[in-house]
């Protein structure tokens, strides 16, 4: 259960500002625009705060409870990169490695030149995708559903738009043979970059992903609810769009392991589970990484030291640019005045499609999450509204 573990005020919170979260919030639930809402904040792993109102599942009339199970989208992201990081600690790969060297279907990789969707013209590519461009979203991959590029139709032509119907291994040999959006660690484009770890990880591990995640992540910090799909159809919430639409042809492939084990986008999980991943988190890394290797992934990586705004392509991502870069797995405040938000340098953080969202500040040893289950992540301005509320409630 998802009780308070620490007095608020010894914390170094004002109980009275933490209940203008649930306020806030709530509100959205009475005004129709979210079914329902989670939210858990917690300083150095203790649970501080728990904020929730609203339906799991509108028409069977289910509330929210600490046990619903959320889509968490591309909440998995920064799990499977951590994930790729234990095979670094051993040694497995050097992260200027090419991926080719490891995924030869990338080998010989093209540079998108013109052309259209139905003809496109490109060129060889200068620089090999190396892994630190996956991890980093700078390999000049793309998603079908951005409809930005002709390159993303060319993504959609293929059955890529939201996942796929062929294997992880087929999927991500097939991306290798498509053309790259720009020369690999020269811009930011959120892509299927991390699906593309997922297999990687298959790879170098000699297991499938869903293993290699349930032993080397999930029963070591105990998120026994944390899979590609719901381990209790019972408890899984259901998909809304705005309006409160119910969405079934998305919100039911939870309830089957797919072909594809997306490391970008494909798991189900808990707020009590994505909880213990953030403790993680503001625990420096233990019991899983090293703090050295955690600080690492922690840096801005961008090239050349860049802010998102600076060599983002402009298309949908789980953050925003201003003041923001991004680490091995996660976004990196750079800038807070950029930001007009009050979160401090070095805030980590990442969202699902879904409109779930974490964010994590190692100096103010914080972890935050907020689950809901409204597509797109961009109908409201959650994210922005829950910093501003968690930071505001903070007295020290």
């Amino acid at each position: 259960m998802l009780n308070a573990e620490i007095d608020p005020a010894e914390a170094g919170f004002d109980p009275q500002r933490l209940a203008r979260i649930d306020t806030h919030f709530a509100r959205y639930v009475d005004e129709g625009k979210l079914p329902g809402y989670l939210a858990v904040i917690a300083r150095d792993g203790k649970v501080v705060h728990v904020a929730k109102a609203g339906q799991a599942d509108i028409e069977a009339g289910r509330a929210v409870a600490d046990d619903t199970l959320w889509r968490i989208y591309s909440m998995t992201k920064p799990i499977t990169s951590v994930a790729l990081m234990l095979l670094w600690e051993a040694g497995a790969f050097e992260l200027k490695d090419p991926i080719e060297t490891y995924l030869p279907a990338f080998k010989d990789a093209r540079v998108w030149a013109g052309g259209n969707q139905n003809k496109p013209i490109t060129r060889p590519a200068v620089e090999p995708i190396r892994i630190w461009h996956l991890l980093t979203h700078t390999a000049g991959l793309t998603y079908g559903f951005h409809y930005a590029h002709p390159l993303d139709g060319v993504y959609r032509d293929h059955g890529y738009e939201f996942g796929s119907r062929a294997s992880l291994a087929d999927t991500v040999d097939a991306f290798g043979q498509l053309p790259l959006l720009f020369e690999p660690g020269t811009e930011f484009n959120y892509s299927v970059a991390t699906d593309v770890l997922g297999r990687l990880i298959e790879v170098l591990s000699g297991q499938s992903l869903d293993v290699f995640l349930q032993e080397r992540i999930f029963a070591p910090l105990g998120m026994t609810d944390t899979a590609f799909s719901a381990v209790d159809p019972d408890r899984m919430a259901a998909l809304y769009q705005p309006g409160l639409k119910r969405d079934d042809r998305m919100g039911q492939v939870a309830l089957h392991t797919p072909a594809m084990l997306s490391g970008g986008g494909g798991l189900v999980g808990t707020a009590a589970d994505y909880h213990r991943f953030t403790s993680m988190l503001v625990a420096g890394g233990a019991p899983l990484l090293a703090p050295r290797t955690l600080r690492l992934m922690a840096r801005n990586h961008l090239p050349g030291g860049a802010e998102l705004k600076d060599i983002a392509r402009p298309t949908i991502s789980e953050t925003q640019n201003d003041g923001m870069g991004f680490g091995l797995g996660f976004s990196v405040v750079l800038d807070p005045a950029a930001t007009k938000l009050a979160s401090p340098a070095g805030e980590l953080a990442w969202g699902g499609l879904a409109s779930t969202a974490f964010f994590v500040s190692p100096q103010d040893r914080l972890s935050v999450q907020f689950f809901t289950q409204m597509i797109p992540s961009s109908a409201y301005p959650l994210r922005s509204q829950l910093r501003q509320l968690v930071y505001q409630a903070m007295t020290d």
